[in-house]
């Protein structure tokens, strides 16, 4: 996994787990939670020393910039707090003068301030506009595509797509995020705006089926099937002909049996599944750094199974894809105890999913990412759905939905917005183990 940014052509450069991507970065699991719209309550509360008041009825400050830094103090120097997206409308808290800035510090969330020269005043209310205007399925922030075999253009302008030289271009199998579709007004063909800003023909496209695939509710008796056509036994040993199960099919484990040395477990009244076609996540003890009642993360290599905690209670367990590389490799999951130190809504990522990165090279905004430590993330992944094996280049892949909710459960939360956030004294980053046994 790497991140990316965009060159001048729009195609994307490699960077290297390191100081590229901490640079490029400096800047109750229930349903996913929407993105508030908060606003100060009566309106801005507070001016430091020296600050003229803003005009009245001004309701919030609208980014100017893709990725705009913000700060956790009213100084430039001070650690970022994240970054957020141009054109939202983030709520007006207070002002102060710092170093850094010309103007004015906006507060614009807890411990969070923006350099009124990145932005300007609004009226209008709070709005993140940080979603896209189309609905998307199966807990994924765009719709996505992958480039066909001849490859694409990208053009800034939908009216003179086509008709002059592209201002970007994309290989066979790379992977695009489109927020809208829209027809060309002079001929009528569908041009999809990627999550970059540019219009590519959509003939040129295929589209992502995402996994429906999802976690569950803590249970001791929950577990998944992990084998293609895994077959189904009317008793142990006994097995029923052409019955068979699903890879990622939930069962509910009621009974187990040995014959020999092999294992079986009932799922059913009259179904049995051997063991080995079967995980089922295991309860293991908080580590020593988890405090009482605090949020964590444990995610057991030897299973693929990631489990969420508040203190020594399970609360949801799902299947996972990490590192195929053996341990102590660039390609294999770092084990550890480690805090997410950065969340950014999505992250444009390369060698997903193969080593030798010959398909599925480059990915633009993969959903829901969690780095825990360094390079290494927690993230969605949508172009694969052999969860409960090795799949990664040493991230975490999670499917869709369960990659949303666990986002939207950990810390620090993503304020409204925001693309990305950082851990703050008052909110540290939630913990996540890994472990292999």
């Amino acid at each position: 996994m790497r991140r990316h940014e965009p060159n001048s052509r729009g195609d994307f450069t490699r960077q290297k787990r390191s100081g590229a991507l901490l640079a490029l970065l400096g800047l109750g699991l229930g349903a996913p939670v929407a993105h508030a719209q908060a606003t100060a309550a009566g309106g801005v509360e507070w001016y430091g020393s020296g600050v003229a008041p803003f005009p009245q009825g001004t309701q919030s400050a609208v980014v100017a910039n893709d990725d705009e830094p913000i700060f956790s103090e009213p100084s430039s120097r001070s650690p970022r707090r994240g970054s957020a997206y141009r054109g939202a409308r983030l709520p007006l808290f207070g002002a102060r003068r710092g170093p850094g800035c010309d103007a004015r510090w906006l507060s614009v969330g807890p411990s969070a301030w923006l350099c009124e020269q990145r932005a300007s005043l609004s009226s209008e209310a709070p709005v993140a506009l940080d979603a896209p205007s189309e609905a998307t399925p199966l807990g994924l922030p765009y719709r996505y595509f992958f480039v066909g075999k001849d490859g694409s253009f990208g053009y800034r302008g939908l009216e003179s797509a086509e008709e002059g030289s592209p201002e970007a271009q994309f290989r066979p199998g790379f992977g695009i995020a489109v927020s809208r579709v829209s027809n060309k007004p002079s001929k009528g063909d569908p041009f999809g705006l990627t999550s970059r800003g540019f219009w590519v023909p959509m003939r040129d496209l295929t589209p992502v089926e995402p996994t429906a695939f999802q976690g569950a509710p803590w249970s001791a008796a929950t577990g998944w099937v992990v084998k293609d056509g895994t077959p189904i036994f009317s008793a142990p040993g006994r097995r029923r002909p052409g019955a068979t199960l699903a890879r990622l099919t939930a069962v509910s484990i009621q009974d187990s049996r040995d014959v020999g040395i092999l294992r079986y477990y009932r799922v059913s009244e009259k179904d049995w599944l051997r063991a080995e076609d079967v995980v089922q996540p295991a309860v293991y003890p908080p580590p020593p750094e988890v405090r009482p009642g605090e949020r964590w993360i444990d995610i057991d290599l030897s299973r693929q199974t990631l489990s969420v905690y508040i203190g020594p209670s399970p609360l949801f367990a799902t299947l996972i894809s990490s590192g195929v590389g053996a341990p102590g490799t660039e390609a294999a999951t770092p084990i550890g105890t480690f805090r997410i130190w950065v969340k950014l809504r999505t992250s444009d990522m390369d060698n997903l999913e193969n080593v030798a990165a010959r398909e599925n090279y480059a990915i633009e905004a993969v959903p829901w990412v969690m780095f825990f430590n360094k390079g290494y993330a927690l993230h969605g992944a949508f172009w694969h759905n052999r969860f409960g094996e090795k799949k990664s280049h040493g991230c975490v892949n999670l499917a869709p939905r369960d990659a949303e909710r666990v986002f939207h459960w950990t810390s620090p939360r993503l304020l409204a917005g925001f693309s990305a956030v950082h851990p703050t004294p008052h909110e540290p980053g939630t913990l996540v183990r890994v472990r292999a046994d």
